[in-house]
């Protein structure tokens, strides 16, 4: 079988790149995915009780971008949802990101009082401020409070996820949850806020529908048969992996998921609930929130991060340090060099966080330029 172009990984840069191939240009594309399933870590299905539930932790639908809206729009329809998450600190539960809510909780009234005066003068209502920002800032009142916040909330949480501490890290990293001067609970501030009404993998079902398409599951590149020729190649895979680990190999950590039926529904007030303390879960997720299902059970995960082994789990999140970036930038200057032929790309291929909306829009733009 001939094809114009192999695209290695169904997840969203993948399937977005074969969808505008197929039908923005009429090439011939086969998608593989080494799992037996479409929608990479984005995939929903139902548990052995049929709960509807997000196999690969949750996934929470959320853009600034009218283009991605756009786009994906035609190929589902949307449920409306603003996603709120609680983190359990000495027993109690406070909003995240941190907002002026938390710290009324943490501080009590009149030091919040004061606190939130001090941010307000110095950076304005609704400013989103890096929690190492604020523990350098010369204002007293200021980098105290951000030292209380950075101990209960965010060392413990960052040492479990990341396996380092936040310092050790880019400050992008940090700067993803801020200390947000603002009365909003909300986890995220975006434009649009939903999701799919059927779930991601019936999103994933229409937009992989061309006939130009043809999709192979449970397939490893590295088994192609010989008989399938393509003539480009979209790798979504870890680069490193790739090449076989010529320049070292990149860390990533991975995520064990546990999942439980639990009932009655609801136990728990938001959808998830972060647990910067000594348990080895990072959080927990309750799905009904997420999916809009109604019963009298309800599916929760449980998260437990660990070092990413090759053959013993999942590379789930590039660790963004600056060594690491320093190895990946000798694995792209090789793919540059080899770019007529393959083109990397994803979180995994550039070695890179990226929220799904961020996917989808790296994945239009480049499909133009293919």
């Amino acid at each position: 079988m001939n094809f114009d172009w192999l695209i290695v990984g169904a997840g969203f840069t993948g399937a977005v790149v074969a969808e505008r191939l197929a039908n923005a240009k009429g090439k011939k594309v086969l998608v593989i995915d080494q799992r037996p399933h479409i929608a990479g870590n984005a995939y929903d299905c139902r548990n052995a009780s049929g709960q509807f539930y997000h196999k690969y932790g949750p996934h929470i639908f959320h853009t600034n971008s009218a283009r991605v809206f756009s786009y994906l729009s035609g190929f589902t329809s949307w449920r409306p949802y603003e996603h709120r998450v609680m983190a359990e600190v000495a027993g109690q539960l406070v909003s995240m990101p941190v907002n002026l809510k938390t710290i009324e909780v943490l501080f009590g009234s009149r030091q919040s009082r004061i606190i939130a005066g001090a941010l307000t003068d110095e950076f304005g209502l609704g400013a989103r401020i890096p929690i190492l920002q604020l523990r350098s800032h010369g204002d007293s009142i200021v980098r105290g409070a951000a030292d209380v916040i950075y101990d209960s909330l965010f060392l413990g949480y960052t040492r479990k996820h990341w396996g380092l501490d936040p310092d050790q890290l880019l400050p992008h990293v940090t700067a993803r949850v801020p200390i947000v001067v603002s009365h909003d609970d909300r986890y995220f501030p975006d434009t649009y806020q939903c999701m799919p009404r059927d779930g991601y993998a019936a999103l994933f079902t229409a937009m992989l529908a061309s006939s130009n398409i043809h999709l192979a599951l449970d397939t490893d590149y590295e088994s192609l048969p010989k008989s399938i020729r393509y003539d480009r190649v979209l790798y979504t895979g870890t680069i490193d992996g790739y090449y076989r680990y010529a320049y070292g190999q990149l860390p990533y950590r991975s995520v064990r998921f546990v999942h439980e039926t639990r009932r009655p529904a609801k136990q728990q007030p938001v959808a998830q609930i972060n647990y910067p303390d000594a348990r080895a879960y990072t959080r927990t997720t309750e799905m009904s929130h997420l999916t809009g299902e109604d019963g009298d059970a309800d599916a929760m995960s449980f998260e437990y991060p660990e070092p990413h082994a090759i053959g013993r789990n999942e590379p789930y999140y590039p660790v963004p340090t600056s060594e690491n970036r320093r190895i990946y930038s000798m694995y792209r200057e090789r793919a540059e060099s080899e770019a007529g032929r393959i083109v990397f790309a994803g979180r995994l291929g550039s070695y890179q966080y990226l929220n799904m909306d961020q996917a989808v829009g790296a994945a239009l733009k480049l499909a133009e330029t293919l």
